[in-house]
């Protein structure tokens, strides 16, 4: 259980290789103090997939700040990058779904078939938030397949675009914002899980947790157990707690705008002395 300073957005992380394989080509990125996490499915096989996977992760976390679709291009150029330095293989690449939040609202960015899903504690309602870059959605779509064939379809993990695609100057990032609302948290996942769980699965078990941490565990649990054929990778990110401050909204805009210590407690200083000026010429 991880919570951020600066908006106290309570989360968990959990990653494994699963029961058939013997690396681990997903990793997650959770950076708490920016607002920042991520799945990424690496592929390639062997020392390859999670290099790609890697990649990513270490250009989202160099680049905290960035608008999340600019910096996920900027991972798929580092991945092609590696690939003409002969880091990794020929072909690898990587999926990924990430989250950026502030007080307020968040935003989902994502390439691949890794997904994101919101869940009301409140009502117990899971909804979808991504749409899977995938030959099989392309299916669904076209009304080729039905829904509950999807799940079980041969060609369900052929995805139509990823991170380090050889083929793509850019990689098209589809994104989605939403506002925050009491009681709610959103899942990022690797295939790993939703190969193993269906959503009415993940709902349940998710109906039957108290905190991300607890949830984390469980689905993991329930992943491997209903086989666990894939790498695993899952997050849970919990809504604010607390009603937005003013001091509050002001600090959100503090890692935007400085990576220095020093200048972040200059403005929330400022802030302060801002909101005691105010408040006293309103008394007084």
């Amino acid at each position: 259980m991880k919570h951020s300073p600066i908006q106290d957005l309570e989360s968990s992380s959990v990653t494994n290789p699963g029961r058939k394989r013997s690396n681990n080509e997903d990793c997650y990125l959770s950076l708490p103090a920016y607002s920042l996490w991520m799945v990424a499915d690496g592929m390639g096989g062997h020392e390859a997939g999670e290099v790609a996977s890697d990649i990513v992760r270490q250009t989202l976390e160099q680049k905290p700040n960035q608008p999340l679709p600019d910096a996920i291009q900027a991972a798929h150029r580092a991945v092609l990058d590696a690939v003409a330095r002969g880091v990794g293989a020929e072909g690898m690449g990587s999926t990924v779904v990430a989250l950026r939040s502030n007080l307020e609202q968040y935003q989902i960015a994502w390439v691949g078939d890794s997904r994101s899903y919101l869940y009301s504690r409140s009502t117990g309602e899971l909804e979808l938030l991504t749409r899977d870059h995938s030959y099989v959605q392309m299916l669904l779509e076209s009304g080729a397949i039905a829904a509950n064939e999807a799940h079980t379809h041969p060609d369900r993990n052929i995805i139509t675009q990823c991170l380090g695609s050889q083929e793509l100057d850019a990689v098209t990032v589809d994104h989605v914002e939403r506002q925050w609302q009491e009681q709610q948290w959103v899942l990022l996942c690797s295939d790993g899980l939703t190969d193993e769980l269906s959503d009415e699965d993940i709902a349940q078990i998710l109906k039957n947790c108290k905190t991300p941490r607890e949830a984390t565990r469980e689905l993991m649990q329930a992943a491997l157990g209903a086989g666990g054929r894939d790498n695993i990778t899952l997050q849970i990110i919990a809504a604010p707690k607390h009603s937005p401050s003013l001091l509050a909204k002001l600090s959100h805009w503090v890692p935007v705008f400085s990576h220095s210590r020093r200048l972040d407690t200059f403005i929330y200083l400022a802030a302060l002395g801002i909101l005691v000026a105010l408040l006293y010429w309103t008394l007084y």
